[in-house]
C-alpha cells in the first residue's frame, strides 16, 4: 500500500475519541486534565496536538464539537446560494489559498461507466484520517475518507461509481493534487465524473466559503429546481471528492447535520476544523 504523510494524520484519531468524549459529557466542557486523562495523554502533551492540528485550545475546540454547533453555524455563518457558477462547467475558482480547475465529463462519457478512463489511486494521511485518493490525468474524480467506513468499503464504494474503469495504484502520480486539496494551498485539480444534475449540486458547493454552511433547500434553490431537496441530498451525498467538493457545508433547515457518506463523526469534525481555524485567523 502506498501511502503519504501529513502532519495531522495521527491528531484525527485522537480528535474522533474526544467526539466520542465530549458528546458522553453532556453539555457541561470537559477540563483540559479530564479529557487528556480519558485519553491517556499528559495535559500538555493534548494542548500540543490540539494546537497543532487546528490552532485553537480544547476548551474552545470542545464548543465547536457540541451537538447544537450546527444550528449555531446556520444562525451566525449561514450562506445564501442564490445563483448558480457562472462560469460553466469549466469553469475555476479560488478557495482560500488552493487555487482550484475542474472540468467535468460529459453526458456521454459518464454514460460509458468510466470505460476507456485509466484512474490512478493511492492512500494518504489527511487531517481526517486515512484517506482514499483516484484521479485521471485530468484531475482528483474521487476522495473518500475511511476512519468510519474501513478501508475495503472506501476502495469498493469508488470504484463502484466506474466499474468500466481501468484502476492502478500510483499515489505519487497524484499526490500534488492530494496535497495541495487537503493543504488548502498552492493549486489542484478536478474531473468531476457524474450525472448533469450531480454535476450542477456539486458546482453550488464549491461556492459555499469555508467555515461557512448552506442548506440543502438552499442548494435546490441555486440549481434552479427548488422542490428538488430530495435529489439534492440524494446527488450530495454522492459527492465523490469530499472536501475539496465541501458537502459536509450543506445542513438540514431545521439545523440538523443531515448525514455523510463517510460517517457523521467526520463531518463533525470537518466542521470544527474550518469553524476554529477560521476563528483563529480572524
Amino acid at each position: 500500500m502506498t501511502e503519504q504523510s501529513h502532519p495531522s494524520a495521527y491528531h484525527f484519531a485522537v480528535i474522533r475519541r474526544a467526539i466520542d468524549l465530549i458528546d458522553g459529557a453532556g453539555p457541561e466542557p470537559l477540563a483540559l486534565d479530564d479529557l487528556a486523562a480519558e485519553m491517556h495523554m499528559s495535559p500538555a502533551h493534548f494542548q500540543r496536538v490540539f494546537s497543532r492540528w487546528v490552532g485553537v485550545s480544547p476548551k474552545r475546540y470542545q464548543q465547536y464539537l457540541t451537538l447544537d454547533h450546527a444550528k449555531t453555524l446556520l444562525r451566525d455563518r449561514f450562506t445564501t446560494l442564490d445563483t448558480a457558477v457562472e462560469v460553466g462547467l469549466s469553469g475555476s475558482g479560488r478557495l482560500h489559498d488552493l487555487f482550484l480547475r475542474w472540468e467535468a465529463m460529459s453526458p456521454g462519457e459518464f454514460a460509458r461507466a468510466g470505460a476507456g478512463l485509466t484512474i490512478r489511486y493511492g492512500w494518504f494521511d489527511s487531517p481526517f484520517g486515512k484517506a482514499l485518493a483516484m484521479g485521471t490525468d485530468r484531475g482528483l474524480c474521487g476522495l473518500a475518507f475511511a476512519e468510519e467506513t474501513g478501508e475495503a468499503a472506501a476502495m469498493d464504494d469508488l470504484r463502484a461509481r466506474w466499474p468500466e474503469a481501468t484502476y492502478v495504484e500510483d499515489a505519487d502520480a497524484i499526490a500534488p493534487w492530494v496535497d495541495a486539496a487537503l493543504a488548502m494551498r498552492g493549486e489542484s485539480r478536478l474531473h468531476l465524473i457524474g450525472a448533469p444534475f450531480q454535476i450542477k449540486v456539486w458546482e453550488a458547493l464549491l461556492n459555499i466559503p469555508s467555515g461557512q454552511v448552506t442548506t440543502y433547500s438552499e442548494i435546490a434553490q441555486a440549481v434552479g429546481n427548488p422542490r428538488a431537496v430530495r435529489a439534492v441530498g440524494t446527488a450530495v451525498g454522492r459527492n465523490p471528492v469530499s472536501w475539496l467538493i465541501p458537502c459536509h457545508r450543506a445542513l438540514r433547515k431545521s439545523g440538523g447535520l443531515g448525514g455523510y457518506h463517510w460517517g457523521l463523526p467526520v463531518k463533525r469534525a470537518m466542521l470544527a476544523y474550518e469553524a476554529a481555524r477560521r476563528d483563529a485567523a480572524s
